[in-house]
């Protein structure tokens, strides 16, 4: 069999960092881990070629030598997924899809072949046994849920590494949480399954063994779900092998806030080489927060709780959503002092969707206020549902928070602010050329001809006198903020042309 994977588009959006990406050289933030793990589970006879289209040109060549094509999207892919599924069909090649968004919406993609839904430790083997066979149907249905820890290790041999930022590795699948507007616990369930030790210092060794030496992002949509298992097993682990490899790697990944109640888990966690992580503050609003049931963020100090998992020399990464029923127009002012407040550098802000099928989902159903499929992009200023308040009411709040957290002055104090406070773990690591290169980048495109130029001098020579160890620091999200308002005002002219038209 010879087999295509294709990893579809993502288009631009403030979680792309195509502008930062630009600085250094490199083509994506990740690669596409369910692909390259699914390539683990195939026949190791069979020929396979992966096409990431963020990184490289699909080509009608690679179509037309594919026995099949397997293709693996969001939702946020959708666009260039049904330009793959015409061009096959016009080149006439079998189509064998799966992964979330044919999982959530299978009835939108009927002409294709062969449909994966859920996990595909499950589901995929059903399919290549049908398919021996000379039979294999149309939809295969996962029931219940996989033991990852039979999970094969991706086959990192099909990409070429230098594209990426970082690398990708999975420790766990589902959520203990059951977030309104949150489709994981749908997708991977309530119970928290891991992977073993060995399992994971054996993906840490692959990567090694393929010449990575930089970060790898632990994808798990919670990595603190089970939190004696990582305390006991998994970070001694890490922390030893880490040691023992001469600490080639820094990791980043999702937690819920309650990280900041655990001291000795933040402490195995930057021991181990955690650097970053990314957290759902969600709403400054405690009513909002109840709205949409995200509990473990109610009744506590959220500026507080940030502060603390920062003092560990962990950047925290916040996600945050407006368009809530309990949001009232104070909510903009609210966002707009919290993130500046806690200093929180990358601030992901949102307007409210409700992905197929969640609780929001079939309440906005129910209420008769859903109006169209959700984008995938919570950031581009759209909404698949009518909110409580004003539509133009909310994206007027939403563009003032947009423009108070990216324009290069607030920016800027914001950056200095967690700087100043915390402790600096990057200076542990090693430099690599690519990002000398883009520090000679933002010299022109900062320093010259930016209009952030004057904020941007001021960190480097703040930085240069005063605490030099941050210098690479100051680099990066000098890099991150150019990016945010790039998208910014994209995101702004799109709309203001679509209201106009």
């Amino acid at each position: 069999m010879n087999i295509l994977m294709v990893y579809p588009h993502c288009p631009d959006s403030f979680w792309s960092f195509r502008y930062a990406l630009r600085f250094i050289s490199k083509k994506s933030s990740d690669p596409p881990l369910g692909l390259l793990t699914v390539a683990g589970i195939l026949p190791k006879e069979w020929n396979k070629k992966l096409v990431d289209m963020n990184v490289s040109t699909l080509k009608n060549k690679d179509i037309l030598k594919a026995d099949y094509v397997f293709i693996s999207a969001m939702s946020i892919q959708e666009t260039s997924v049904w330009e793959v599924i015409r061009r096959c069909q016009k080149l006439r090649r079998k189509i064998v899809a799966g992964g979330p968004l044919f999982t959530e919406q299978p009835d939108k993609f009927s002409m294709i072949e062969h449909l994966i839904l859920g996990e595909a430790e499950i589901t995929l083997p059903q399919f290549l046994s049908d398919l021996q066979n000379g039979n294999p149907r149309p939809v295969y249905h996962a029931e219940g849920w996989s033991d990852i820890t039979q999970t094969t290790i991706p086959q990192w041999d099909l990409i070429n590494m230098r594209h990426y930022v970082s690398m990708d590795l999975q420790y766990s699948r589902g959520c203990p949480y059951q977030c309104s507007f949150c489709e994981i616990s749908i997708l991977f369930g309530n119970e928290v399954r891991t992977k073993g030790r060995e399992q994971i210092i054996a993906e840490l060794e692959a990567l090694y063994q393929h010449g990575w030496r930089r970060q790898v992002f632990l994808v798990d949509d919670n990595f603190i779900g089970n939190k004696v298992k990582l305390k006991t097993e998994i970070l001694p682990a890490i922390t030893t092998w880490m040691e023992q490899k001469g600490h080639p790697f820094s990791f980043y990944t999702e937690c819920s806030i309650n990280l900041a109640d655990d001291e000795s888990l933040m402490k195995q966690m930057a021991a181990a080489g955690f650097n970053k992580v990314f957290i759902g503050i969600e709403s400054v609003n405690e009513d909002s927060l109840a709205e949409c049931e995200k509990y473990t963020n109610c009744k506590r100090d959220l500026v507080t709780s940030v502060h603390k998992i920062q003092s560990f020399g962990m950047e925290v990464m916040g996600g945050f959503i407006i368009g809530f029923d309990h949001d009232n127009p104070s909510i903009f002012n609210g966002m707009i002092k919290f993130i500046q407040e806690s200093g929180i550098i990358t601030a992901m802000v949102g307007l409210l969707n409700a992905p197929f099928n969640t609780k929001l989902y079939k309440q906005m159903l129910s209420e008769g206020r859903l109006k169209t499929s959700m984008s995938g992009d919570n950031t581009d200023l759209s909404m698949n549902f009518k909110p409580a308040m004003k539509y133009e009411q909310l994206v007027s709040g939403y563009k003032q928070v947009l423009h108070n957290i990216y324009s290069p002055q607030p920016f800027y104090q914001r950056m200095r602010k967690y700087l100043e406070m915390n402790q600096d773990t990057f200076h542990k690591q090693k430099v690599h050329f690519n990002e000398i290169l883009a520090f000679f980048k933002t010299l022109f495109v900062l320093g010259i001809t930016g209009k952030e130029r004057p904020y941007y001098w001021r960190m480097i020579f703040w930085s240069i006198f005063y605490k030099r160890q941050v210098f690479r620091q100051v680099i990066t999200y000098s890099i991150y903020g150019y990016h945010f308002r790039k998208m910014m005002y994209k995101y702004l002219r799109h709309y203001q042309i679509t209201a106009n038209s």
